[in-house]
């Protein structure tokens, strides 16, 4: 049998493993002076001095950029239904409600039409999801937000290294949220951070990763602890280890060799379909676009032959997401049928930084085997 073909990957080895020990050699593996290096050297990456708030999953981030916003029971936020079930999660945990908004057939991203159409008094914020690590109509996303004078919380977990308005993605916006997981674009084993400009949000974000302990960071990163404080808002356990940000940081030093590749292999499956007119990919301008996913639109039906055929080739596919209106805590009562449909002809196929060349062949030879046997 052929090798296994991978969907998704980490990068990780030698480099990765001496930050670990050099983690575990102090004998202190919670949040402390790693925590605060890689806060600096994201800070540092992004530009224009922006807040950086490191947490411990991309979840956490967005669920303390919503609060951290003053988000909570009886506001509403728009958000697309195609995404990740943590972007509906991370609303709901603060006791607002996540309102499912339609798709754009051709990104993905938010349909900023349909979103102004849902917006109530209730409304307090927008989260465009940058699908597939894209984020087309972003400007729109903020003049929609100005009129109504809403929040925009970008979730951002999928799209680390990419540039927007010829900036480092993070360095414009109101609050960006960042994951690291282990099959991000860089990875901490699991991480996330937020990033934006107000320090009023960023000081709460601080303040409730660690149980809402007031100031609890800088004694942290001061190598003490806060033994006689004060807590005023909820908090949560959610800050980042030292041993979780020693593998980020050696990430982010090797980021552009991930970033290059995989906007390598994207441009290699886009020129592909070209070849297929029943095939289709999201339109991306990869030049600016690190993708942590690619999807290929398999229009005609046969999708679900396509997945079928390719994993009895050991090629690895996903299916990224079902739309959260469909799901029985975020049913709606209406439908979003572009959403729908695109539910019903995507197919993600493998992507990441330890593809090769002849990986990519032999999934573009698989699928133009498959299309000559319909």
């Amino acid at each position: 049998m052929t090798d296994l073909i991978r969907l998704s990957r980490a990068q990780v080895g030698a480099d990765e493993l001496q930050a670990l020990a050099r983690v575990i050699e102090t004998g202190y593996l919670g949040m402390s002076v790693e925590v605060q290096s890689f806060e600096k050297e994201l800070t540092e990456y992004i530009g224009d001095n922006r807040q950086v708030v490191c947490v411990n999953t991309g979840t956490s981030a967005l669920h303390l950029a919503v609060q951290g916003c003053g988000i909570g029971a009886g506001d509403e936020v728009l958000i697309p239904t195609i995404t990740y079930v943590a972007s509906f999660q991370a609303v709901s945990a603060t006791g607002a409600t996540p309102i499912a908004c339609e798709v754009n057939s051709t990104t993905g991203f938010i349909d900023v039409d349909d979103a102004a159409k849902r917006i109530t008094p209730k409304t307090k914020a927008i989260m465009p999801v940058h699908y597939a690590s894209g984020f087309s109509d972003l400007d729109k996303v903020y003049d929609l937000a100005q009129k109504h004078n809403l929040r925009v919380i970008e979730d951002a977990a999928h799209s680390f290294g990419g540039f927007y308005k010829n900036k480092r993605l993070g360095a414009l916006g109101d609050v960006v949220c960042f994951s690291f997981d282990g099959i991000k674009n860089i990875t901490c084993g699991e991480g996330g951070a937020v990033v934006t400009s107000d320090l009023e949000v960023a000081n709460r974000i601080r303040d409730a990763r660690l149980l809402g302990v007031e100031r609890d960071t800088e004694k942290r990163f001061s190598g003490q602890r806060s033994w006689d404080f004060d807590v005023t808002e909820q908090g949560w356990r959610y800050h980042m280890s030292d041993l979780m940000a020693s593998i980020g940081r050696t990430q982010l030093k090797r980021l552009p060799e991930f970033s290059s590749r995989r906007q390598q292999v994207a441009k290699q499956y886009q020129q592909f379909l070209k070849q297929h007119p029943n095939l289709h990919c999201l339109d991306m301008d990869y030049d600016v676009v690190v993708p942590h996913i690619f999807l290929v639109l398999v229009k005609q039906g046969g999708r679900d032959h396509l997945k079928s055929y390719l994993e009895e080739k050991n090629i690895q596919t996903g299916l990224h997401y079902k739309p959260n209106h469909l799901l029985t805590l975020y049913k709606t009562t209406y439908a979003l049928p572009k959403a729908e449909q695109i539910y019903e002809e995507f197919l993600t196929l493998p992507l990441h930084s330890l593809l090769t060349d002849d990986d990519v062949k032999r999934v573009c030879e698989e699928i133009t085997n498959w299309v000559n046997l319909k």
